[in-house]
């Protein structure tokens, strides 16, 4: 089957075009390169930075160091790729990850391939988010006010919902953009927060750096649930040509060249964020370390809680980035299949019952841990590690053997083994949770 594209975009009807100035990815086209670096920050540097002390005690020092740096390479080598072949064909913008898979592997096929993944990332994404929220609001409470009556996490997971239930009214990514920026500087703040709060507190007593199990099987499985930790840590990918869409662009200045001027300040970022947290988290408490750095570090009273509202903060931005990509398949979905007209009372019930959804699945299944490993390598790393570079192969047909080739295939054997590895190690971690876990408490 030949690959099948949307009409070019100067040659969409007026009603076409009237639908895509409506819809959240297509409807504003004004973006600075800047928003690319916090929208990227936002979308990558989740809670999940807090979580890497942890697989770095599951891995320890050679392996952990050398996932970390690969996986940071990795990344940002699929990044440019999804930059590169936003605009490949002249006159038409692949504005979402399903339209350039559809390219890629045909209109039908292309769609089976990539909206399941990007759905299953994202929507679970923000469930996670749900669950990071309430936790970081809980905790904060408790940092507060310790000898307050404890109240459940499952009322911190409401709180945190209703204020989505109000910044999911916002129409596009643009007009995020505010959220995003605080977001970004939120987790650069409490990552910093995190790594100098360690050093402060100095390597603990007694500190080990060996298998944290005397099982070998324990050792394996965790091993592999950490590779998910730092999956889920690393994938931003799926909202990058969403991303790329709101920046303008001409044959003389295409959105590749700001966009990914915008990703190399954000890698920057993402540097400064990962690696003095796990390396340092790591070295200062070695297996000790809790599967969140913040729970941890108990003192100073006042900048742990900071850095737990700070987290509050960026989850709120992250869950926003997230949403908006799924309420445009919903809303396309609405308006172009089903015919609905374009309107805010169907925004509206759309994007609430999104946010009731996943507050409700979130309240259900707060397994921290377990869900980042689970989803990282079973959702996260196809489209983040691989996908990207099948495309490519697919796309730009390099030379067999040819470096581009060679790296293309070396990074899709890397993230299929991690696809295959990861979600059993976070499975394993899940039903561990499981076993003890009350609901709504």
């Amino acid at each position: 089957m030949a690959p099948s594209v949307e009409p070019r975009d100067d040659a969409k009807t007026e009603q076409e075009k009237a639908i895509d100035d409506w819809l959240p990815i297509t409807s504003s086209r004004n973006a600075k390169w800047w928003y690319s670096t916090f929208h990227n920050v936002t979308a990558m540097v989740g809670a999940g930075v807090l979580s890497l002390p942890y697989a770095m005690s599951h891995m320890g020092w050679g392996p952990g160091i050398t996932v970390m740096v690969i996986s940071w390479i990795i990344t940002l080598y699929t990044l440019w790729q999804m930059v590169e072949m936003h605009e490949m064909v002249p006159g038409k913008r692949f504005d979402r990850y399903h339209e350039l898979g559809q390219h890629a592997f045909g209109e039908k096929l292309g769609l089976y391939i990539v909206v399941p993944q990007q759905l299953v990332v994202e929507v679970s994404t923000c469930i996670i988010y749900m669950v990071t929220g309430g936790k970081s609001l809980k905790k904060f409470h408790h940092t507060v006010w310790p000898d307050s009556k404890e109240i459940k996490l499952t009322y911190f997971i409401m709180i945190f919902a209703s204020i989505h239930f109000v910044l999911s009214h916002l129409p596009n990514f643009n007009s995020i953009s505010v959220v995003s920026l605080a977001a970004a500087v939120m987790s650069l703040s409490y990552s910093t927060i995190a790594w100098t709060a360690a050093l402060a507190k100095g390597v603990q007593k007694d500190v080990s750096y060996g298998p944290s199990s005397t099982s070998a099987s324990d050792n394996t499985f965790n091993f592999f649930n950490a590779l998910g930790d730092v999956a889920f840590a690393y994938a931003g990918h799926n909202v990058v040509l969403e991303i790329q869409a709101t920046i303008p662009s001409t044959p003389e200045q295409p959105s590749k060249k700001p966009m990914w001027k915008g990703v190399i300040f954000a890698y920057l970022v993402v540097a400064l964020c990962y690696f003095p947290v796990s390396f340092v988290g790591y070295y200062m408490f070695g297996n000790s370390v809790d599967d969140n750095i913040l729970i941890t570090l108990e003192k100073p009273t006042w900048l742990i809680a900071a850095a737990n509202m700070f987290v509050l903060i960026h989850v709120i931005g992250s869950y926003q980035i997230y949403a908006m990509p799924v309420f445009d398949m919903l809303e396309t979905f609405l308006v172009k299949r089903l015919k609905f007209a374009p309107s805010f009372k169907l925004r509206f019930t759309t994007r609430t019952l999104y946010v009731g959804f996943t507050m409700f699945i979130g309240m259900t299944f707060p397994f921290f841990g377990g869900l980042l490993g689970f989803f990282g390598g079973f959702a996260l790393a196809p489209t983040t590690y691989f996908l990207p570079c099948i495309m490519w192969l697919v796309v730009r047909k390099p030379r067999i053997f040819s470096l581009s080739w060679c790296t293309n295939w070396i990074c899709i054997i890397l993230g299929v083994a991690l696809m295959i590895v990861a979600p059993i190690g976070g499975m394993r971690s899940i039903i561990l949770s499981a076993k003890n876990y009350k609901f709504y408490q």
